[in-house]
């Protein structure tokens, strides 16, 4: 099977919800002069990899949707960590034993997605209304100085694949990245197919360092853009401040890209993000399945590389709260039905 037809088939799915997200690709472009191919910026993981399709089991394998006592929840056992953490979750919710889709079934989605997080597991319940928050929601901390990309100095603190596209479209449009990771936590896409790796990277730096050792405050102090998906707590145990980078100097950005806000501790990967957002399809029997390949993170890259584009055309000096659970809610609330 060609390229093009791997991508048309998970694109069909998907196509209904696209609307909000072709006019952000598109005014990018406009801004930058940088065309996205939409189809591979979605789904070349995918495509690469070799995925089925999404069922009510993720295309990666790590997150299920579990029908609950009133609805339907996402659960993402994505890290191994989560495998080890998931009797205690059982116990939490009334059994010591017994499988978790049983389990649920006996619980509501609220319940399961609370006690999940509570555990560290990413999980999200499918709720009746979508998120209803803006994807990018803006706040001022510098001054403003208008500038092109071209030439401006990116920092990459970010990992898998919403922070890292958004650095491959700013590189695209001229501007210097470099990706900057911890001797002691190396970004997890290193561990996956190495030609989409590639892809998001091509032509980046590459800086690793002991975040403890005060080096990474020094990495950020030239830069113009910082992309992160951190906790802001975690940063500022190193020296960073988002608000004391703006205040600076004139013109910087800082992107935060996080699964609810980053006044939400809440942790989230692209499949349960997305179902957060209320982004999913519906099966025969009208049920909820899910969409793409961890939907959450391209789409989330994308917005996130328009709303940098946008920020420096207005003179720069500003925090980026980049929500992927709101990303994905913006393409559900916006739902193409055929006639």
């Amino acid at each position: 099977m060609t390229k093009n037809a791997t991508l048309g088939r998970w694109l069909a799915p998907v196509e209904p919800h696209l609307g909000p997200l072709t006019t952000v690709v598109d005014d990018f472009t406009g801004l930058t002069g940088v065309p996205v191919d939409l189809p591979t910026s979605l789904f070349l993981r995918g495509h690469l990899t070799g995925l089925d399709l999404p069922g009510r089991t993720s295309a990666g394998g790590s997150c299920r949707l579990l029908a609950t006592a009133d609805g339907w929840a996402a659960v993402n056992l994505a890290r191994p960590d989560d495998h080890t953490v998931l009797p205690a979750l059982l116990a939490r919710l009334g059994t010591a034993d017994g499988d978790l889709p049983a389990v649920a079934r006996r619980t509501t989605a609220g319940e399961l997605s609370r006690t999940a997080q509570l555990l560290g597991i990413a999980a999200a319940e499918l709720g009746p209304a979508p998120d209803v928050r803006a994807p990018v929601r803006v706040e001022r901390h510098g001054e403003r100085r208008p500038r092109d990309l071209a030439g401006l100095r990116v920092v990459d603190l970010s990992a898998l694949w919403a922070g890292p596209l958004c650095a491959r479209l700013l590189g695209l449009a001229g501007a210097r990245v470099t990706k900057v990771e911890s001797t002691s936590r190396p970004d997890g896409a290193r561990f996956g197919h190495p030609g989409f790796y590639q892809w998001l990277h091509d032509g980046h730096d590459s800086l690793v360092l002991d975040f403890a050792s005060g080096a990474l405050a020094e990495a950020v102090a030239e830069a113009d853009i910082v992309i992160e998906a951190s906790r802001p707590r975690a940063l500022r145990r190193f020296g960073l401040h988002a608000e004391d980078f703006l205040a600076a100097r004139p013109g910087r950005v800082w992107v935060g890209i996080t699964g609810y806000g980053r006044g939400d501790d809440r942790i989230a990967f692209g499949d349960d993000a997305a179902v957060a957002g209320g982004l999913v399809g519906r099966d025969a029997h009208g049920d909820p399945v899910f969409l793409g390949d961890a939907l959450a993170d391209p789409v989330t890259g994308l917005y996130a590389a328009h709303a940098v584009a946008r920020s420096l055309v207005y003179g720069g000096g500003e925090l980026l709260c980049v929500s992927m659970a709101a990303c994905t809610a913006a393409l559900a609330r916006s739902t193409v039905r055929p006639c």
